[in-house]
């Protein structure tokens, strides 16, 4: 009896709720309104393809939705029956990071509205056909970039009833396409340039031998955009606290910091792991990369453990890529002779023995043959007025910046006007290209005198590829006024003040190098290659030296005693024990010139010279007379062997395109252990790897290839010929490829 009076109950509740629906739908009816079911969802179309062209993502894919910051995306709905806004109600949400919340900006919900809000997530552009509805999205320009789930919550008026709905994933990036976004670029050649551009040059060497190396960026390659992602969901900030870190997510100023931070591995468990030590034996010589795409799909098949190993245009180079793929403006710089000044006081000293030998170095402060960084394109709206625009990002781990392994964001313009109080690690990058090189003679521990102190030594032709060549551009005006100009000096004496304040120097040697400035030189000197310097020759120099008139009037015949090395240069600017010295002696009177021919043998740098093919020729001129001593030094950065790679026809997407390596072993000695490897984005999946085992003295080898372009446009192909003796033999060849259809 009990059970048929709640039977009973449930029963007359279900045909109340039903009258009171028809009552409903016939009040609408009055109103002359249409009654209508539910409106359920059937399915939705991204319209990745469409969307991804229109944001400048298609070179990432068209399978998935990638769209960009301030810019209008447009999805369709496709219900079992037709839209009605008087009775259905939609509302989008969009949610990232792994605990989205409102209050973080992590979770947004925003309904439709009739024009896009530039402040906040909006819908807006509603169409319908049929059973359809088109509308356009788009994020605020201060959206926080990252994957995100979209959904929308359908609800119907009459009966009140909602539902909710996952419309799949999307990525956001930064968009410098938009006036709105902090990373605004307004010009279509260089955000070609400095955002689509998948390759370019790094150039190394030396300021007198700058050479061009092709590198494969590969911003667009498949996978690189989440592994991009990975790096920042990997980062100290986001293990301590991932919702906070997140929400940073919006400012590109802490997205460049995070990234600056993981390509190294100091801290954390960073993309790459350096290392300067020449022994690469439990990992890659740096020279032997040339591309990103091996270096962070390799870290991401490790589950992030670093790749070994990198050193500073490995580094930048990686950073460029990931940077470019999230949508900032980037470009990798190059400045040679660069200062490592840790003691504030922008003086590099270096130290030499009286038989010409660069002693090892004391202190931490080093000058490297060239260092490579990362410019990126933003507003710096925490800066004043007038330092927007390029800013110095460096991944090489130098030195910490708040605690963590990072460098910059650093305004060019305020290291420029020796703004160096402003934020971030400006002072550091402004020591790097403006510090004064000073060189003692030490014996015994002991300094002894002055050899030299130059001004304009450090700072040299700071590079950068030119836009739309593969040229070199030089930047340093950029970066200082012109050395011994007014302008330059003024600036360089306001870092100093605010580096050390109005008291004075810190500089231990400050009193003695006073004195030395009034000293003049009785002699000039120089080293003057008599040759091109090839590896796997002997290297013939000259040493140079006049008197100048007027000088030490009381000595007719001045007595010089020259103490000469080799020594092999150091990436970081250190340098090896001695490879070869000699020892001569000559005399000059007033007016005099000499010119004397000296010779150093291959046999003596063959087996004891570095990776980085650099050695330093010193001189110390001793005057008998006075024991004053002369300094005199020369960099020589040796030749490699070349090779030539040919193209046979026209590049087409998908169709067999031939490709001819020919090198000559010009040297007299064997190259062991040949690899020759290629790569290149649209052309090559991955790289290709052909052993080449030993090449004879004059023999030559050709290498075919067969590539199948999976990219239209601009393409390159970087070649890498190692070998036990050399490591760094390069070359590229562009490349357009044309679609199939143009054909």
């Amino acid at each position: 009896m009990e059970g048929r009076k709640a039977s009973g109950y449930f029963l007359d509740a279900r045909i109340y709720e039903l009258v009171a629906l028809c009552l409903a739908e016939y009040s609408f009816q009055l109103k002359g309104a249409t009654p209508q079911r539910f409106l359920g969802l059937r399915s939705y179309n991204l319209q990745s393809q469409k969307n991804n062209k229109e944001h400048h993502t298609s070179e990432i894919g068209s399978q998935r939705l990638f769209v960009r910051r301030a810019q209008a995306f447009v999805i369709t709905l496709n219900f079992d029956r037709p839209f009605h806004t008087d009775v259905d109600k939609i509302v989008f949400s969009a949610e990232t990071g792994p605990q989205p919340t409102e209050s973080l900006g992590t979770k947004v919900r925003f309904v439709p509205s009739k024009a896009r809000s530039g402040n906040h997530w909006s819908v807006s552009d509603f169409s319908t056909y049929e059973n359809s509805l088109q509308v356009s999205l788009s994020a605020p320009a201060h959206a926080i970039i990252g994957r995100y789930l979209l959904k929308v919550e359908i609800s119907h008026h009459p009966s009140g009833r909602a539902e909710s709905y996952k419309l799949g994933d999307f990525i956001l990036l930064f968009n410098p396409w938009s006036s709105e976004d902090e990373v605004y670029l307004p010009s279509q050649t260089l955000l070609q340039e400095y955002l689509m551009m998948d390759y370019g040059f790094i150039f190394k060497g030396h300021e007198n031998w700058i050479t061009p190396w092709p590198w494969n960026y590969g911003q667009f390659e498949d996978d690189i955009i989440d592994i991009c992602f990975e790096i920042l969901d990997r980062n100290l900030n986001f293990l301590n606290d991932p919702s906070k870190d997140y929400s940073q997510r919006n400012s590109v100023m802490y997205v460049c910091r995070v990234v600056s931070a993981m390509i190294n591995s100091n801290d954390d468990n960073g993309v790459l792991q350096g290392n300067w030590s020449e022994d690469y034996s439990k990992g890659v010589n740096p020279l032997e990369w040339n591309g990103s795409v091996a270096i962070l799909r390799k870290w991401h098949a490790t589950g992030g453990q670093p790749v070994r190993y990198g050193q500073c245009w490995v580094f930048a180079a990686v950073m460029c890529t990931v940077m470019r793929c999230l949508g900032v403006p980037t470009r990798v710089v190059t400045n040679f002779r660069s200062a490592h000044n840790t003691d504030g006081n922008l003086t590099i000293d270096m130290f030499y023995d009286k038989h010409a030998e660069m002693m090892p170095w004391e202190r931490r402060d080093k000058i490297w043959n060239f260092h490579v960084w990362d410019e990126c394109w933003m507003t710096r709206k925490d800066l004043p007025p007038g330092y927007d625009g390029w800013q110095v990002l460096d991944p090489t781990p130098q030195e910490t910046s708040r605690g963590v392994f990072c460098c910059g964001p650093a305004s060019v313009r305020a290291i420029k006007e020796g703004d160096i109080q402003l934020a971030y690690d400006t002072a550091f990058v402004f020591a790097e290209v403006n510090a004064d090189e000073v060189i003692w003679l030490q014996e015994s521990g002991q300094v002894k005198e002055i050899l030299s102190h130059n001004t304009n030594a450090i700072g040299k032709k700071i590079s950068t590829k030119m836009v739309g060549s593969d040229d070199r551009q030089d930047i340093t005006n950029s970066y200082k006024y012109q050395e011994g100009t007014a302008e330059e000096r003024s600036v360089f004496m306001k870092a100093s003040r605010i580096l050390l304040g109005s008291t004075g120097s810190s500089y231990p040697y400050m009193e003695r190098m006073r004195t030395a400035w009034f000293q003049e030189k009785p002699v000039k000197l120089q080293l003057k290659l008599a040759k091109t310097p090839e590896w796997g020759q002997d290297l013939a120099f000259f040493l140079r030296a006049r008197r100048l008139q007027g000088s030490e009037m009381g000595i007719e015949q001045l007595l010089l005693n020259v103490w000469l090395s080799a020594q092999a240069l150091l990436h970081g600017g250190n340098a090896q024990t001695p490879l070869w010295r000699d020892k001569l002696s000559f005399s000059l009177v007033q007016g005099e010139e000499k010119e004397l021919l000296i010779t150093l043998p291959f046999t003596n740098y063959k087996d004891h010279i570095s990776d980085e093919k650099l050695i330093r020729l010193s001189g110390v001129v001793e005057i008998e007379q006075t024991r004053r001593k002369l300094l005199v030094m020369k960099d020589v950065s040796l030749e490699l062997p070349h090779f030539t790679i040919e193209v046979s026809g026209q590049a087409v997407v998908n169709k067999k395109l031939g490709v001819s390596v020919t090198f000559t072993n010009t040297q007299a000695e064997i190259l062991q252990n040949c690899v020759l490897v290629l790569q290149g984005s649209g052309l090559i999946d991955g790289r290709m790897t052909i052993n080449l085992g030993i090449i004879e003295s004059g023999q030559t080898i050709q290498a075919d290839v067969d590539l199948f372009p999976t990219k239209e446009g601009s393409r390159q192909l970087q070649v890498l010929l190692s070998c036990k003796e050399v490591k760094e033999i390069k070359g590229y060849k562009d490349i357009f490829v044309v679609s199939a259809s143009s054909t």
